[in-house]
């Protein structure tokens, strides 16, 4: 009978902490892999290009964009695995397509290859925001999930900001071997780590699943609070069973669920088209259009390590400001000032281009602004207010259909930015970001609820019409009275 030993404390954090971290280290990976393209877009266009010939803006885009694309049946393959084979084989396949990934950038310099390595990170991809944040969740107690669950954004910014740095200081060829030992060190380190307790208890492994909860908790296999744990996870199950069928048509047919997944839309699109994904994958090339004839200091690829840095700033603020000024007042700022910002650097380039003096340091300025509000408020705060409006029954589901939405509104942004900003304008492009974003701001400020500290029957209270609360009440004095009589 296998058997988990801690070495810590008892109830100790820390082999939760170090699982959560290892869970993470696939998203790392994607963060690098999406970082890449900064750096490599500037190489692999220029005349010292390593595969002699440079890449032109179209194979440019569609290698940005394929990724985006194979993302979305992506989403859901991985919910189905997760379910199917567990939490921890679907962790290894994600860190296998991102080690497939490298392994063909280093094989050949062919535009294909470049293409169909970029698709299997659209695999990453679909895997960092659905199956790690879900077993993050399931390895870890009340007092540190946030804590934890923070860390999916983190490890994605980070790992932009790590490419940005050695894209700019290393070699083509370093590299790649660089990102092709992170995801084959995850491979052979996490056959260490215990697979998700949850999945163990839905598949009758009650034994198994409580000795992986002693080991996380740093507690004895017979004490109280493991057993309470398991028994908890089980009534849990026990009431999703009863309830498991037909997941979308009630989301459709049910009018409260429905304005609960509109809203999870909203925010879901509104991160993806606040101008932070193309400027996280053309940031250098975005930064060179700027720089011409400023006498800036800073080369395109060192203000574009600013940038990532601005951005893993943001990430370690998120939770923590979240706690402090609430999901709604946070997600509508963000969303203002990324708009304003979006706007205000669409003018810098509009009065470039008509001869109008304007300051060189606004383009920083705005897109750092941008990348800020994105990794501490629209980011992070789609995927908590996606995880505190829907019950663990929908979530999941929601969750695999914003994401695929998403990764379809990126697909689009990536293959058609380039050649759309050369042919109209990079202005256009940013306008249309600020004026989405300051849409979305209203959307926040007259339609979405705060949901902080506050009980899924309470959020649904206040997605209800006047009319509705009224029926509402009507009914439950109606059982009232049943009862006295």
């Amino acid at each position: 009978m296998k058997k988990y030993y801690y070495f810590f404390g008892e109830g100790s954090v820390v082999n939760q902490v170090i699982c959560a971290v290892l869970i993470n280290i696939p998203v790392f990976a994607y963060g690098a892999s999406i970082g890449w393209m900064s750096p490599m877009t500037l190489l692999l266009q220029s005349k010292d290009s390593p595969r002699g010939t440079p890449l032109s803006d179209y194979e440019i885009s569609w290698m940005a964009a394929c990724s985006y694309l194979v993302c979305v049946p992506a989403d859901f393959l991985m919910v189905f695995l997760c379910d199917k084979i567990g939490r921890k084989p679907t962790l290894l396949i994600l860190s296998a397509s991102c080690v497939g990934c490298w392994v063909i950038k280093l094989s050949s310099l062919e535009t294909w290859a470049f293409i169909t390595a970029r698709a299997l990170v659209g695999i990453t991809m679909g895997g960092s925001y659905v199956t790690c944040p879900l077993y993050t969740k399931e390895i870890s107690q009340d007092c540190i999930r946030g804590f934890l669950g923070s860390l999916v954004i983190l490890f994605h910014t980070t790992g932009n900001l790590f490419l940005y740095v050695i894209g700019d200081i290393l070699d083509y060829n370093t590299v790649l071997w660089i990102c092709l030992s992170i995801p084959t060190f995850h491979l052979f380190l996490f056959m260490m780590m215990p697979e998700s307790p949850a999945y163990l208890v839905k598949r009758g492994k009650l034994e198994e699943a409580t000795r992986v909860l002693a080991w996380l908790r740093c507690r004895d296999e017979t004490d109280a609070e493991i057993k309470y744990e398991v028994e908890a996870i089980r009534n849990e199950q026990k009431i999703d069973a009863e309830n498991n069928k037909f997941v979308l048509k009630a989301i459709v047919t049910d009018k409260i669920l429905f304005r609960a997944f509109k809203i999870s839309m909203v925010v879901a699109l509104a991160r993806e088209v606040c101008g932070a994904i193309p400027v996280l994958n053309f940031a250098g090339n975005i930064f060179e259009m700027a720089s011409e004839g400023s006498g800036l200091a800073l080369t395109p690829n060192q203000q574009a390590m600013m940038l990532g840095a601005v951005q893993v700033a943001g990430a370690m603020l998120a939770s923590s400001i979240v706690e402090k000024t609430g999901r709604k007042p946070l997600l509508f700022i963000t969303s203002l000032v990324s708009g304003l910002s979006m706007c205000g650097l669409a003018s810098w380039f509009l009065a470039r281009h008509y001869q109008v003096y304007a300051p060189d340091w606004i383009p920083i300025v705005t897109l750092c602004l941008c990348i800020f509000c994105d990794s501490s408020g629209l980011q992070p705060l789609s995927v908590i207010i996606i995880g505190e409006i829907f019950s663990f029954k929908y979530r999941g589901t929601v969750m695999a259909v914003t994401m695929a939405s998403s990764s379809v509104i990126d697909f689009f942004q990536m293959l058609f930015f380039k050649p759309l900003a050369n042919a109209v304008g990079i202005h256009v492009s940013f306008y249309f970001f600020g004026f989405i974003c300051i849409l979305a701001s209203a959307y926040v400020l007259f339609v979405i609820p705060e949901t902080k500290n506050k009980r899924l029957s309470e959020i649904y209270d206040s997605l209800m019409t006047t009319k509705e609360k009224a029926a509402s009440d009507n009914s439950k004095n109606l059982e009232i009275e049943k009862t006295r009589v």
